[in-house]
C-alpha cells in the first residue's frame, strides 16, 4: 500500500431530497458515511476535493474522513456520476475498523524489466489481450495495495498467458478468486482479427485501448460508474 495518507474534511449535511440539486449548483457534492451498522451520517463536501480524493483512492485506498469532532477510516464504496458531464453527483464511504479484514477491488498491471515498457510479445508485434483489469483482495485496511503486478516479461510467444496465481502479493494480502483464472494472453494479430471478423466485429472493437482505460473522467466507468444505494438515490426523489 502507498504510504500516502488521503484525508478529507466534510460538513454535516441537513439538505436532503430534491434540495441536493442546490448543493450541486453551489459546487458541493452530497455524501454518506456508513458506520458499522450504526445510523449513517449524511455529509457534504467541495466537489473538486471529493473528485480528487476519488481519483487518488479509488475503491482500495483508505480515506480518513473528518466530520465534526470525529474521524473515520473509510473505503469508497460507491460513486455516482452525472452521465453527460461526468460530474461527481454522490459518493458513499464505508467506515472500516483498523483491526478487521476488508475486501477491495485492486487494479492489476504488468511489470517489465528496466528499460522496457511492453512485453516481449508486444515488442515482437504480437497482441496481449487483458481478460480482467482488477481483482478482489482481502487485507487489513493498512495493508491494502494500490496496485498488484505480475511479470509481463513472461508474455513472449503466442499462447503465453498470465493468471491470478502470477500476481505478486504483499504480506498480509490474499486474493478472492481462482488462482488459475487468466488475466492476460498472447495472440497473433491476424488470428485475432479473423476471429473478430467471424464474430461480426473488428480487431479494433475487441482490443481494449490502454489510453481509453487509463482515463478517469472520460471513460465509461466515470460516466456510469455506480448507482447510488437506496438511501442515496432517495435523495433525488
Amino acid at each position: 500500500m502507498s504510504d500516502d495518507v488521503i484525508t478529507i474534511e466534510l460538513e454535516t449535511r441537513t439538505t436532503t431530497g430534491k434540495g441536493v440539486k442546490h448543493l450541486r449548483a453551489a459546487g458541493q457534492v452530497p455524501a454518506v458515511i456508513h458506520n458499522h451498522g450504526q445510523e449513517s451520517i449524511i455529509v457534504q463536501g467541495d466537489g473538486v476535493n471529493l473528485l480528487k480524493v476519488y481519483r487518488q483512492a479509488g475503491r482500495h485506498h483508505p480515506v480518513e474522513v473528518k466530520t465534526g469532532n470525529k474521524t473515520f477510516t473509510t473505503l469508497i464504496k460507491e460513486a455516482e456520476f452525472e452521465p453527460r458531464k461526468h460530474r461527481l453527483n454522490h459518493i458513499v464511504f464505508n467506515a472500516v475498523a483498523a483491526d478487521q479484514l476488508v475486501e477491495a477491488d485492486v487494479p492489476i498491471e504488468p511489470k517489465y524489466d528496466e528499460g522496457n515498457n511492453a512485453s516481449p510479445a508486444e515488442r515482437a508485434g504480437l497482441i496481449v489481450l487483458n481478460t480482467i483489469e482488477s481483482v478482489t483482495v482481502e487485507a487489513l485496511p493498512k495493508n491494502l495495495p494500490d496496485i498488484l503486478y505480475y511479470d509481463g516479461e513472461k508474455l513472449a510467444e503466442i499462447g503465453d498467458h498470465a493468471q491470478i496465481a502470477d500476481l505478486i502479493l504483499p504480506e498480509g494480502v490474499t486474493i478472492k478468486g481462482e488462482p488459475s483464472q487468466q488475466i492476460a494472453s498472447v495472440f497473433e494479430p491476424s488470428a485475432l482479427a479473423a476471429a473478430n471478423d467471424a464474430a461480426g466485429g473488428s480487431a479494433d472493437e475487441e482490443i481494449p485501448s490502454e489510453e481509453g482505460e487509463a482515463g478517469e473522467e472520460g471513460n465509461a466507468e466515470g460516466a456510469t460508474e455506480v448507482k447510488a444505494e437506496e438511501d442515496a438515490k432517495s435523495e433525488e426523489s
